[in-house]
């Protein structure tokens, strides 16, 4: 005799729900453990923050847009984000010739003068010997002078007076330490060694041909460049 009621709550089978008869949930496919569908091929691991496949706006940012205003590459503290038309995304534009050659002439006549009013007590600039010292005492002065000064923010004075300034060419940071001596000696110690100022034309005509980045000698030493800060 069959025990059955069709009328009553537990279905047949023990008193528990057989889940083979269970309908599927309402909604579609069943979620994984994170509450999104599950993917029965996998889904790869999102890319490491700072891969090439991150969006421009960094890791979780909508397609296009740009990077944050600071601590981005090229950018200086406090400055609007630009994208800028250098070679590397967020970089100014290279520095002009013009600008780096006058900027170049401000320091050494600047350098150059601090120099001869040291030596002017003791010697006399009507002799070869005097005008020698001068130009020693320049050329070293100058290899402090410029170590010194773009070891802090990149500009020397001639620098800032024509609005270009050294960065390190892989994050544009200022060339703090090493890379400002390494940057200053390599544009003084061979004039004063052996090549005299004849060595400043070679250096700088290496850069001419230098693509993209117009990188003379001593920026290829100390892997800078130098780009404008009118922005």
């Amino acid at each position: 005799m069959s025990t059955y009621d069709p009328s009553g709550n537990e279905p047949d089978g023990g008193g528990k729900p057989s889940f083979e008869k269970q309908p599927p949930p309402a909604g579609g496919p069943s979620n994984g453990p994170s509450g999104t569908p599950s993917d029965p091929h996998g889904t790869p691991p999102p890319p490491p923050p700072g891969s090439p496949y991150e969006t421009p706006g960094g890791y979780g940012a909508p397609y296009g847009a740009p990077p944050p205003a600071y601590g981005t590459p090229y950018q200086q503290p406090g400055a609007p984000y630009t994208a800028g038309p250098g070679p590397v995304p967020g970089m100014p534009p290279i520095g002009s010739w013009l600008n780096r050659i006058v900027a170049r002439v401000i320091d050494f006549v600047l350098v150059q003068a601090i120099a001869t009013l040291i030596v002017l007590p003791f010697v006399s600039l009507g002799s070869q010997n005097g005008w020698v010292g001068a130009a020693w005492l320049g050329y070293g002065l100058y290899l402090v002078y410029e170590g010194l000064m773009l070891s802090r923010d990149g500009q020397t004075i001639g620098k800032k007076v024509m609005k270009v300034r050294v960065a390190m060419l892989v994050d544009g940071s200022a060339p703090a330490g090493s890379a400002a001596w390494t940057r200053a000696a390599t544009f003084v110690v061979p004039a004063l060694l052996c090549c005299g100022a004849l060595w400043w034309p070679v250096d700088g005509l290496f850069g001419v041909f230098d693509k993209p980045y117009r990188q003379c000698i001593h920026d290829k030493a100390a892997k800078t460049v130098v780009v404008s800060t009118d922005l």
